[in-house]
């Protein structure tokens, strides 16, 4: 056995984001046995920004990257191999020298609406307070109920779902994937369809990186990655990419592929108090997933007219 473990994994300390690493663990041994051996796959679990910072909305602390910025350190300063992401935190681009060669199938990509006293957002007392740190939900859930309110509500999917039952909020959103993957599902008083709340890009999927060139790790991950999910978060984040998102931007898309290699795509901007919401369909050849969802981005820009998305950035 070489003196070190053959692949080091980073991931983020939460629960879901160790079930999200122990299911490419698992996948790993699947597709090369000889990663079974005792000592042959390590996890280092790695505390990142956004995981010390939890009592302010992301976009008041820098967005994205601070869920991931750690792990990518960690990985160009050769700690560890590759490094195990929710899709939702991968920033629009990446550090130089690092890759994203593989993406894993798919979960459920849809939003839950948990509340003890309703059952569904709908059913909300006009007043009643629902608590999420994503203008994405916050712009949409303002849209359709402009009698609600929205308040800053982060942490963990435990800790969101302790202060649910103390009643600091009414409501929260979470998603689905999430929930799945730590047996919780159950806790969903409804899920909540795209056309009611359009997913974060990448919402569902886990998306695996390493460092560019890293023969090794490529060869790896080849054998994990699913093409029609890559697919699909391609289009997502070229609308993403040319909207030039963050977490200062209410941003949502889905792209499903619809049995074979026709592509479908759904994407919205929209205005943090939910006044504005611009949304856009279109479908195309999944092996042009990327330049679709930014003809998409670039209809929206146009539509949306001078101070509108340019407010955002």
């Amino acid at each position: 056995m070489a003196s070190r473990p053959f692949v080091r994994i980073g991931t983020r300390a939460s629960r879901l984001a160790l079930a999200q690493t122990h299911e490419v663990r698992d996948r790993l041994i699947a597709a090369h046995p000889e990663l079974a051996a005792e000592g042959a796959v390590e996890i280092l679990e790695i505390r990142t920004t956004g995981d010390r910072i939890t009592d302010r909305a992301l976009a008041e602390i820098g967005g994205k990257g601070l869920f991931t910025r750690e792990i990518d350190e960690a990985m160009l300063d050769r700690r560890i191999d590759i490094a195990v992401h929710s899709m939702t935190a991968v920033p629009t681009w990446l550090p130089d020298g690092i890759d994203l060669p593989c993406i894993l199938p798919r979960e459920d990509p849809r939003d839950v609406f948990i509340c003890p006293s309703a059952a569904s957002l709908d059913e909300l007392p006009p007043g009643a307070v629902v608590g999420t740190a994503s203008l994405r939900r916050q712009a949409q859930v303002l849209d359709r109920r402009p009698d609600l309110r929205v308040a800053v509500f982060r942490g963990n999917v435990e800790t969101r779902m302790r202060k649910l039952a103390a009643g600091e909020v009414d409501a929260t959103l979470l998603a689905l994937a999430g929930l799945k993957r730590l047996g919780m599902a159950d806790a969903a008083t409804a899920v909540l369809e795209p056309e009611v709340m359009l997913p974060a890009v990448g919402q569902g999927a886990i998306g695996i990186t390493c460092r560019a060139g890293d023969d090794e790790s490529l060869r790896l991950l080849a054998a994990l990655d699913d093409p029609a999910t890559a697919a699909c978060v391609a289009a997502e984040r070229g609308f993403l990419e040319v909207l030039d998102g963050s977490c200062r931007t209410p941003i949502a898309a889905l792209a499903t592929l619809d049995g074979g290699a026709t592509l479908t795509f759904r994407g919205l901007v929209a205005r943090e108090d939910g006044s504005r919401v611009l949304d856009v369909t279109r479908s195309g050849a999944a092996d042009g997933a990327a330049e679709l969802g930014r003809e998409a981005g670039r209809e929206l820009r146009a539509r949306a007219g001078a101070g509108f998305i340019e407010a955002w950035e």
